[in-house]
């Protein structure tokens, strides 16, 4: 039996059959061993299988700097610490001593692993992300939401190849070769279509002749987290269909080992420690929706759930409709954990025995050994860009929390909402808003490399409004502007408030006591100091994104007299910290009086 202890070297077109081979429910990678499958059943004992899973990599190579880049666990006194985590180099030789002894490891990625990305990696349309994938040893991906933040063609190129059609080649003279890991996509279709984007699933066949079926797909709520623009010609379809749909094609082909590879999760309130677990009566309970739904309602052929989207590590066991355990992981994001999923298969029916399933999640440490092959890839993009990244473009006087920050109101939050305002002027511009998940990473004060404590460089700039999406003013009533700030609280929003980061011209006050939309105390909404007028016309600047009642933000829609242009939300940062800052007047934190919260 082969002892895999890294990835063969494969063609990376390997991606360009991956469609039709996964469709027919054929293997991509196929070993045999010498022995094992003439072995007669009954004198072999349950096959060992390995899955080391990660999820919401957003193409961070390095490490994330601050809050956002940290990870907590609970040590043996019961208390509970932080520490840096991230780095791909560190990843990969986590990754390599994991896999020793496992004579059948996988590795999977549960979306979002490009998009969202540093400049690193954003610069050079994430195909850096992509080699350091393959140098993972990534065996198949689902698609996240954020694999279509510059729509399906680009992810369609980003899957099977060829140079970006605006920038060209990312290397002069040598054409990007795709993916050498299959991307599957089994609930998005075009519009009006039945055929997945990309391949529903793909098939493993182990050296002994046992095959496991990993079915990959987003979650349907997934238009909530894409610019509508980017998404007009696709649809995102009921993940409980979907999978049970594929689980009996699965089936059908004799493959009775199946993983559901699913970006979607369940969100928790706070930071889970990643060596906590979500059943019920645990330290980390309170896991909420709509993960412990889907994994609940998901066939009982599905023997195991991967998930993302939601950045929480957690291992969980839900019971399936017949009412047998079924393990449910995801591992933190960006590269800070991963999951270590280890099973047996029974060698006759090459079923999962799910008593065998254990699970864990562990941390990659900032002081964790670097692998040196990945280190080299890392660095050999690095040089690339290296005169953009390290250019300085702002001055601070102290950390600017943002990703990394539980509290309402962040002070990051504050500084890009400014620099949206500020930037629009022109266009009548009195406030600008960025919604929470627009906030990537924090700005800190101490230096990252040798730029200096509190210099903010174009790569650090970038890291915490990495998207590029355009930025768009209109006219909203006062009434209307109540109605989005109530959006953060009610809806799509009413289990898990959004907090609307304003500028600093808006004020107002939340209850937490209260349910829904009530939460929000619509007579404590000040414009300029000045209670918002019902009847009144106010222009806001937001990103295209929100402008189109992203995140759950749907009276952004009604707004009127729209003016945009090719100012994106990243330069106004940029912009603004050029504008408000200076090595002698360098940028102070907003103070904390924009978000009142009383609970």
């Amino acid at each position: 039996m082969l002892i895999m202890k890294a990835r063969p070297a494969l063609p990376r077109r390997r991606a360009l059959a991956a469609g039709a081979a996964a469709v027919l429910g054929l293997s991509l990678l196929s070993w045999t061993g010498p022995s094992a499958a003439t072995e007669p059943a009954a004198q072999r004992g349950p096959v060992p299988v390995q899955l080391l899973a990660l999820n919401d990599l957003h193409g961070n190579l390095d490490p994330v700097d601050g809050p956002a880049g940290s990870v907590s666990r609970v040590t043996d006194s019961g208390d509970v610490v932080r520490t840096q985590a991230g780095g791909v180099a560190g990843l990969a030789a986590l990754l390599k001593d994991a896999r020793e002894g496992q004579p059948n490891s996988l590795t999977v990625g549960a979306g979002d692993l490009i998009g969202g990305s540093p400049l690193l990696s954003a610069n050079f349309h994430d195909e850096p992300t992509v080699d350091a994938l393959e140098e993972l040893g990534l065996d198949v991906a689902s698609v996240g939401n954020h694999e279509f933040d510059e729509g399906p063609e680009e992810l369609l190129r980003i899957a099977h190849g060829g140079c970006h059609p605006a920038d060209g080649c990312a290397v002069p003279d040598e054409p990007y070769d795709g993916a050498d890991f299959p991307y599957l996509a089994a609930n998005v279709t075009r519009k009006g279509g039945t055929q997945p984007l990309l391949p529903p699933y793909w098939i493993k066949t182990l050296p002994g002749g046992q095959r496991i079926g990993f079915i990959g797909l987003i979650t349907e709520n997934a238009p909530d987290a894409i610019s509508a623009a980017r998404i007009r010609d696709v649809e995102f379809h009921d993940e409980v269909e979907t999978v049970d749909r594929y689980s009996r094609e699965l089936t059908g082909m004799g493959v009775t080992a199946q993983t559901v590879v699913l970006h979607e999760g369940g969100a928790h309130g706070g930071s889970i420690p990643y060596n906590e677990n979500c059943d019920e009566g645990g330290p980390a309970a309170k896991l909420g929706q709509p993960i412990r739904r889907l994994a609940a309602s998901f066939t009982p052929d599905v023997d195991m759930v991967l998930s993302g989207h939601s950045h929480e590590p957690y291992v969980c066991t839900v019971a399936d409709p017949a009412g047998d355990p079924r393990v449910v992981t995801q591992a933190a994001s960006f590269g800070r954990t991963y999951t270590d999923l280890r099973f047996a298969l029974d060698p006759e029916t090459g079923d999962v025995l799910r008593g065998t399933v254990e699970a864990a999640n562990h941390p990659v440490l900032t002081s964790a050994p670097q692998d040196p092959a990945m280190a080299k890839l890392v660095g050999t993009w690095r040089e690339r860009s290296a005169e953009l990244e390290n250019k300085p473009v702002g001055y601070i006087t102290a950390d600017l929390p943002g990703r990394g920050s539980s509290a309402p109101e962040r002070p990051l939050g504050g500084v890009i909402a400014d620099g949206l305002a500020d930037a629009t002027r022109g266009n009548g511009a009195e406030i600008g808003f960025i919604q929470p998940g627009g906030i990537r990473g924090d700005l800190t004060y101490g230096s990252a490399g040798d730029e200096g404590d509190g210099v903010v460089t174009y790569a650090e700039a970038f890291r915490v409004s990495p998207f590029e999406s355009a930025i768009v003013t209109m006219t909203l009533t006062g009434e209307q502007l109540v109605a989005a700030l109530r959006n953060g609280f009610s809806g799509a929003n009413a289990n898990s408030p959004r907090f609307l980061q304003p500028s600093a011209e808006l004020s107002y006050a939340v209850d937490l006591r209260r349910e829904g939309g009530a939460r929000l105390d619509a007579a404590s909404v000040r414009v300029a100091g000045e209670p918002v007028v019902a009847d009144r016309e106010y222009r806001v600047t937001v990103s295209e994104f929100l402008g189109e009642g992203g995140d759950g933000f749907t009276a952004f829609k009604d707004g009127t007299d729209r003016q945009g242009g090719d100012l994106t939300d990243t330069a106004a940062l940029v912009t603004y910290l050029q504008n408000a800052s200076s090595p002698d007047a360098p940028l102070a934190p907003p103070s904390p009086a924009r978000i009142d919260v009383r609970q």
